[in-house]
């Protein structure tokens, strides 16, 4: 990978890179990924300000360049994650009409690391299995290299919850449970965990248990708007309406624009009607 020293200093700048006397095999994925975009002409503050507004969006994911494909459109940054591509400073899901201009991550073994050859493979098959998520025949594949990740990491939090994602999408709750669960003993405080854990859980019918998920979700990232939304339909199905009222606000707060938002500004203007009418009723009664 050839990368000079002016542009090392310039990444570090700006943020995108730490400075290190050596590099693990993980820099060098975020290293060859940041390379790539300015070769394609982003410039090195919109690349920090997409990190910045993915690590929003997505509450607990910690290093967007390694936990989701990067791509970019146009002069901007775009991830795939969990099947869609989202263009974070706008907050837009996008179609892909690009598969093959995807900035991949290398498939060679990894140098000497600092922290052991099993933990350089763990980071390089977490890498690979990424790649192979993105294509819908691929995702046996990738189970099969998230499991191998995992057992050579057991404590590797995000690959529990990219293969729980993975079983979640074939309908395989229980193994989906089982990685959410999983990646909540590994880090308590991983925000996404609890959010895919809920899901799981709304699915199967524990409403009252999923609820208790997503409030810890939001406990952890309060700007989570996805938990929001999901919490405020959890309120619904338990007939809550004014707790759910609080979370739908919320989602509109955070979400400006889209169907999403809609429904929700929807569902503010319900439920606040409905509580008008509750009021006038018992005034006349």
């Amino acid at each position: 990978m050839r990368v000079t020293a002016r542009q090392l200093a310039v990444w570090e700048k700006a943020g995108l890179v730490t400075a290190a006397e050596s590099y693990s095999f993980q820099d060098f994925v975020k290293i060859k990924a940041v390379r790539d975009l300015c070769a394609r002409k982003v410039r090195p503050a919109v690349i920090r300000q997409s990190l910045q507004a993915m690590q929003r969006q997505v509450a607990g994911m910690d290093n967007p360049l390694l936990e989701a494909s990067v791509t970019s459109t146009g002069h901007r940054v775009a991830f795939r994650h969990q099947g869609k591509l989202v263009e974070p400073i706008a907050g837009q899901f996008m179609f892909d009409f690009s598969p093959g201009e995807k900035i991949r991550t290398p498939e060679a073994r990894a140098p000497q690391q600092r922290h052991g050859t099993e933990n350089a493979e763990a980071s390089t098959l977490f890498a690979q299995a990424i790649a192979l998520e993105e294509n819908p025949q691929y995702q046996v594949q990738a189970i099969a290299m998230y499991q191998r990740v995992i057992t050579l990491d057991p404590r590797h939090a995000a690959a529990n919850i990219n293969i729980g994602t993975l079983f979640y999408n074939r309908g395989e709750f229980v193994l989906a449970e089982q990685h959410y669960r999983r990646a909540i003993e590994i880090d308590c405080r991983y925000a996404l965990a609890y959010f895919d854990l809920a899901n799981v859980l709304d699915e199967t019918g524990r409403v009252a248990e999923a609820i208790e998920n997503y409030k810890a979700a939001l406990v952890l990232a309060p700007t989570y708007a996805d938990a929001h939304y999901n919490l405020a339909l959890a309120y619904e199905k338990t007939k809550n309406p004014r707790k759910a009222l609080r979370h739908w606000q919320a989602y509109t707060r955070l979400d400006h624009s889209g169907p999403w938002s809609e429904h929700a500004a929807a569902q503010v203007q319900r439920i606040l009607k409905a509580e008008k009418l509750k009021i006038v009723y018992r005034r006349g009664c």
